[in-house]
């Protein structure tokens, strides 16, 4: 359950840290106010966009075009995997991607009532760019210099992040490109894709 103060301090455009199954994230709500502080905090360039986490693909369908292929590849791999980056259903702000947004469906049990909480929120890793992710949402939060509030604590398996997917579509159909391998291989994503099953 979250807290009071907690849930104020998002609603109010704060930042979090939260554990995740891969490495600590960050999450604020996606409104111009709360990315500003996010890109602030992680001392990102605003051209490089950060994804939005979700519950499910249809919860993420409200945002963005998935097509039924994207949705039987992602069944068929461990949940939080994948960040499809996926064409938006109206252009966001860019710092979200604009008319092309990265989406992840969360699997940690924390990162998933963060979501249930607030709709999508953000998805990136909880560290200054450029600088090594921690292994702890606390480790990540006290070098961030967030408050207490300011962070869900949780260990996360750490290890590689998700596989980033492009996924395009045209006359031919659907096509993905592994834009990052992370957890779940390249090798695994091409085959499931020629045979799907």
């Amino acid at each position: 359950m979250l807290s009071k103060q907690t849930v104020d301090y998002v609603n109010g455009g704060g930042v979090i840290a939260y554990p995740t199954s891969t490495l600590p994230g960050l999450a604020c709500l996606p409104n111009a106010a709360a990315l500003d502080r996010l890109f602030e905090l992680k001392q990102r360039s605003a051209d490089k966009p950060v994804s939005l986490g979700v519950l499910s693909l249809d919860q993420a369908e409200a945002l963005v075009r998935v097509p039924q292929k994207v949705r039987r590849l992602e069944a068929a791999f461990p949940k939080g995997g994948f960040t499809f980056i996926l064409d938006a259903t109206t252009p966001l702000d860019p710092r979200l991607g604009g008319e092309r947004v990265a989406v992840r469906c969360l699997a940690h049990p924390t990162a998933r009532q963060l979501v249930e909480t607030f709709g999508p929120i953000t998805a990136t890793s909880a560290n200054e760019s450029g600088e090594t992710p921690a292994d702890t949402a606390e480790e990540a939060g006290a070098g961030l210099g967030l408050p207490s509030h300011a962070v869900l604590p949780g260990r996360c398996p750490g290890g590689m992040g998700s596989t980033i997917l492009n996924v395009t579509q045209n006359e031919q159909g659907v096509e993905v490109t592994v834009m990052r391998e992370g957890i779940i291989p390249t090798r695994s994503v091409v085959q499931w894709w020629k045979n799907p099953t």
